[in-house]
């Protein structure tokens, strides 16, 4: 079996299946080598605030205003600042957590749509404003966080949209055409193109065997495109023929 011409067929028609699929594959990877992930991720809009420590004493009288409040039993409790004010988390197994006020002892989550406004205001860097404001009840390939949340949009020239998560007052995703980009051109990477985060598909691992086929192949035939087969058969044809012309002169002889 001749290897080489067996190999071209193969190398010429899976190439031309996978070739569409192969170019994603490149042009994903040099958008993703080129643009740095804390900026697809909008991390370098994040505003710089000071850090705003919660005090022991202020955080024990808070949580007995909590426990006053008729606040349940917890078996984690995150004490942290929102909007320069002290607040507690309260989570309990696989409950929502609860978000209380360590000054009023009143729970404050879900928080509604103008304090989401205003802590996404604060987190991002710049003069801009909100431009738009929507309540998200369901995830999306662009948004896979606690729920409910609010999306804040912004007219900052790259459509960025921070995403508030209600129960805990934190910005859980930032978004932008930039990530929007990515995350299509990860989608075909992947080739996920519904959730766009599973690289276990029986999809993408049938492209990457044919693709391996393809190189595999390819590597068979670079020898014969190289001329090195050629070469060796008119090296044995100029061996045979001095072979011959020396038996011609022996006999001659």
């Amino acid at each position: 079996m001749n290897w080489a011409r067996v190999s071209a067929k193969v190398h010429k028609w899976l190439a031309l299946l996978m070739a569409v699929q192969i170019i994603f594959w490149f042009v994903s990877g040099l958008f993703f080598a080129v643009f740095p992930i804390e900026r697809v991720r909008s991390e370098h809009r994040i505003a710089e605030l000071p850090v705003e420590p919660v005090s022991l004493g202020a955080a024990a009288a808070g949580l007995e205003r909590v426990a006053a409040s008729g606040a349940g039993a917890a078996d984690r409790i995150e004490l942290r600042s929102l909007m320069g004010e002290p607040v507690a988390l309260v989570g309990s197994g696989e409950a929502r957590s609860r978000l209380y006020d360590l000054g009023s002892g009143r729970q404050i989550s879900p928080i509604p749509a103008a304090m989401a406004v205003a802590i996404a205001e604060r987190d991002h860097d710049g003069e801009e404003k909100a431009a738009r404001v929507s309540q998200i009840t369901e995830n999306s390939p662009e948004y896979r966080g606690p729920l409910p949340a609010w999306r804040i949009d912004f007219d900052d020239g790259a459509n960025r949209a921070l995403y508030v998560a209600a129960d805990t007052g934190t910005v859980a995703a930032r978004r932008s055409t930039l990530w929007r980009t990515f995350d299509f051109l990860w989608s075909l990477h992947i080739m996920d193109f519904k959730n766009h985060e599973d690289f276990n598909t029986p999809l993408l691992i049938i492209a990457t065997a044919l693709s391996l086929i393809v190189i595999v192949t390819g590597i068979i035939m670079f020898p014969s495109r190289l001329g090195y087969h050629g070469w060796r058969r008119r090296r044995k044809a100029r061996r045979e023929a001095r072979g011959a012309e020396a038996k011609t002169a022996e006999a001659g002889a």
